[in-house]
């Protein structure tokens, strides 16, 4: 399902003009297709039809609350991995008795909360982890549910910075190490052994990775659900997505169940929803289990788009630059991995218009503040509309306050309505919290 698309020379968000929400509420601009959303959701929960099984969304990807209230009310779980996110998750109105509770370094803030609110399971990533839940749980006279995060190490194929499922990586405990660590677990009063929790790694575009450590993982789960009685076998998200949407020519293969299609040294191919289910459900399909999938990036990537104004045309020697209003503070993904984003003019270009190398770049002070180099690009003008695609997870989620630029504001689409979900920061809110004029205070003294 594509969301965006040229309809009369001008880029929609579904039934939506993105000039018209340009006007409305300024740029730089996230914009969010919810049809598109859902669309992705409902089409993963229905392709695991012969499973037992709980999509749990990785908050992580894209944790607007409009976009959790979107999935909560939809049935949709939650991945977490602070306790900021299960905070988010609540007020949003998801059920904390769906969530999965990540991550490396827990807090003990973060461990009493998510036990006072029930969480379905912490995945524990250590084993110095484990005592420390232990010994929270105790003192509340609570048990806590735990699975155990094993590391398959399995090569995911994808950029080093978001692989996972390896041993050099400081995610899980390796499998090799797991039989003991769950043998201890057993023993301690108030841990409760509910299930087995595996991730190789994000923005993967090959089924077999996936297949490798369903099957290295699944006779171990067996074992579990022999010995502890588990009730569930989390698989993970990572499931890639196209980032090379191609919408400017029509093309709407971008799609995950459509071809896979590489026209860029940047752009990912990618496999379809089902094509991924197919792999791995033959050894899932006997355990008996609840399979649990955490995808993040699948649901919401292609569903947003950062919306950017050209602020000035440069020219430098044989170099282009489009200099726009949006930069590596609002999507940093770019400058961090080198990653591919398709970038389109809102207003259609005419047929037969001639692309030209250009660098589009935003008005940050570091030179890695770019969005595409030597890009084919239409030819542009100053005050033109672009929209960078696939904006929707990693976006937001990852900005900052870099070189004290305000955040941007954020829009929902659905149908021919929309609504602002997140307001854009101000100067003033910069600067909240912090102090010009010290209130000098001696440390030792009690408060």
């Amino acid at each position: 399902m594509h969301a965006f698309h040229y309809r009369d020379g001008e880029l929609q968000c579904e039934q939506v003009r993105l000039s018209d929400l340009a006007e409305k509420f300024e740029t730089p601009l996230f914009v969010y297709s919810a049809g598109t959303i859902l669309d992705h959701y409902h089409r993963l929960d229905s392709a695991l039809a012969a499973l037992d099984h709980m999509i749990c969304y990785a908050v992580k990807a894209n944790s607007n609350r409009s976009i959790l209230h979107l999935l909560a009310n939809a049935g949709a779980g939650f991945d977490i991995v602070s306790g900021g996110e299960l905070f988010r998750v609540i007020t949003a109105g998801g059920d904390p008795r769906k969530c999965t509770f990540a991550g490396v370094g827990k807090s003990a803030e973060e461990i009493n909360y998510a036990l006072d609110q029930r969480v379905f399971s912490f995945n524990v990533e250590s084993e110095a982890e484990l005592d420390f839940i232990e010994r929270i749980a105790r003192r509340k006279k609570l048990r806590a549910p735990i699975a155990l995060r094993i590391n398959p190490d399995v090569d995911p194929h994808t950029h080093k910075y978001i692989s996972t499922g390896s041993h050099e990586n400081k995610f899980g405990i390796e499998l090799q190490r797991a039989t003991d660590v769950y043998a201890r677990a057993s023993h301690l009063p108030n841990i409760e052994i509910v299930g087995v929790q595996m991730h190789i790694g994000s923005q993967i575009t090959d089924a077999e990775p996936f297949a490798a450590a369903v099957r290295k993982v699944a006779p171990f789960a067996r074992e579990l659900k022999t010995k502890y009685n588990i009730g569930f076998f989390s698989i993970g998200g990572g499931l890639g997505i196209v980032y090379e949407s191609s919408v400017a020519s029509g093309d709407k293969s971008w799609w995950n169940d459509q071809p896979n299609k590489t026209a860029d040294a940047g752009a990912h191919r990618t496999l379809s929803i089902q094509d991924y289910v197919d792999s791995i459900t033959p050894p899932l399909r006997e355990l008996g289990l609840r399979i649990l999938l955490e995808p993040g990036r699948l649901l919401v990537g292609n569903a947003g788009v950062l919306l950017a104004r050209v602020r000035y045309l440069k020219h430098s020697g044989s170099k282009q630059f489009a200099i726009v209003d949006a930069g590596m503070n609002d999507l940093i993904r770019p400058a961090l991995y080198h990653s591919y984003h398709e970038i389109v003019p809102v207003t259609e270009p005419t047929a037969g218009t001639a692309a030209e190398p250009m660098d589009v770049v935003g008005p940050v002070c570091e030179s890695g503040d770019f969005f595409a180099v030597d890009r084919p690009m239409p030819p542009l003008k100053d005050g033109d509309l672009v929209a960078v695609m696939s904006a929707g997870a990693y976006g937001m989620a990852m900005a900052s306050n870099y070189n004290s630029r305000p955040f941007p504001a954020e829009v929902l689409v659905e149908g021919a309505r929309c609504a602002l979900v997140r307001e854009r920061q101000t100067w003033e809110d910069l600067v909240r919290g912090e102090q010009a004029e010290l209130n000098w205070v001696d440390p030792q003294q009690s408060v």
